[in-house]
């Protein structure tokens, strides 16, 4: 369904606007989720088949990411229906004239996300002057470029190798969506012993067993070359690294990639989710009932909007770091302690957590909202 009334519930959504700027060729949507706490920070994402639906899921992932992470800001999420991979050249004139259109929408606060970056951002605040994860040349502290989601997601498995029966050593990673979100995520886990031995992109699945070089990979795909032209290892179809035989597997990529006609296939024992929203409710469920640790999306992931929330906010790259360490390190146990004393999953216990820090924070306000 795409009608926005579908998604209404007592958290939100605040509002729905939808952009149509035939001039640019801009056709858009933003949905601001909940302000409770604050503005909504969330990233403008550029992909060719977005949807009002997926708008809303990700506006409220970021609503109870904010939350769980205790920031001062509510949720919200941008979409532009677009080539992800044109260049800045094309991409710049509809990003302008898409934040142009929502310059007096004070409730929303961009921040890059899939097919937008640092540069994209800089063209949003030239605009408007309301935007996050900015280059460094501009005062900014370039996330992506730093990996700070990454980061985020490697102090997650720190907490959650506790629950497993595996050690981080040796442990053979898999990452679907190797850009970067999953880049960083395996360089930070390489430091801690991990071994890659799958990345996939659009193109296809990299795999040996035998390991990847991480840091030659990395540059492999920072001079825009698929992960299935390396060289070395085999190369599989895109959706085979859902079937890796693995114990971490992180999706970095677009969402529900785990469903239901696809979960069996799955192999790993810990999934750290990198991507927001990267499995279906159902097949989430059965993978945990089959014995998978699952840390959820806005508990993981979380790194990349502290980062922003922090340079927002006047902080230096150091504490921005030092916050992603200690938010994500405390709320992954917390679930996972939660989840474990309730005999639930970890995505109840994580939406249990986030929703009563947004209640708290709604009772504050006047009408709850304002």
């Amino acid at each position: 369904m795409t009608d926005a009334f579908s998604f209404n519930d007592d958290l939100g959504p605040l509002k729905v606007i939808h952009v149509n700027i035939p001039k640019h060729n801009v056709k858009g949507i933003l949905v601001v989720d909940n302000v409770a706490a604050g503005p909504s920070i969330g990233g403008l994402r550029m992909a060719p088949d977005v949807t009002l639906a997926e708008c809303f899921r990700l506006a409220r992932s970021m609503t109870m990411k904010n939350a769980a992470a205790g920031l001062q800001h509510g949720g919200g999420k941008s979409v532009i229906v677009g080539d992800p991979h044109m260049s800045h050249a094309e991409k710049e004139p509809m990003i302008r004239a898409f934040a142009k259109a929502l310059a007096g929408e004070q409730h929303y606060i961009f921040g890059p996300d899939m097919g937008t970056d640092e540069q994209c951002m800089a063209w949003v605040k030239d605009e408007i002057g309301r935007a996050v994860g900015l280059p460094r040349a501009i005062g900014g502290i370039p996330l992506d470029e730093l990996g700070a989601t990454g980061f985020g997601l490697a102090v997650s498995a720190d907490v959650a190798i506790d629950y497993c029966d595996f050690e981080l050593d040796g442990a053979p990673l898999a990452v679907q969506g190797f850009g970067s979100v999953g880049m960083h995520a395996a360089r930070f886990l390489m430091q801690k012993g991990v071994q890659l031995v799958a990345a996939a992109d659009s193109q296809g699945t990299l795999f040996d067993p035998n390991g990847i070089d991480v840091e030659a990979l990395i540059a492999h795909k920072k001079s825009r070359q698929s992960v299935t032209t390396f060289g070395t290892g085999k190369v599989l179809p895109p959706d085979a690294v859902i079937g890796v035989d693995c114990d971490i597997w992180i999706p970095a990529a677009r969402p529900d990639v785990i469903n239901m006609g696809n979960y069996q296939n799955f192999k790993a024992k810990l999934i750290l989710q990198g991507a927001n929203i990267p499995i279906t409710l159902e097949a989430e469920r059965k993978l945990e009932e089959s014995g998978v640790l699952i840390v959820p999306d806005f508990i993981a992931n979380a790194g990349g909007v502290i980062c922003a929330a922090m340079e927002y906010h006047g902080q230096t790259q150091t504490g921005a770091f030092a916050a992603i360490s200690e938010k994500i390190s405390h709320n992954a146990r917390e679930v996972l302690e939660r989840a474990k004393r309730e005999h639930g999953t970890t995505r109840e216990a994580a939406v249990r957590l986030a929703s009563e820090r947004v209640r708290a924070a709604m009772a504050t306000r006047r009408f709850g909202v304002f």
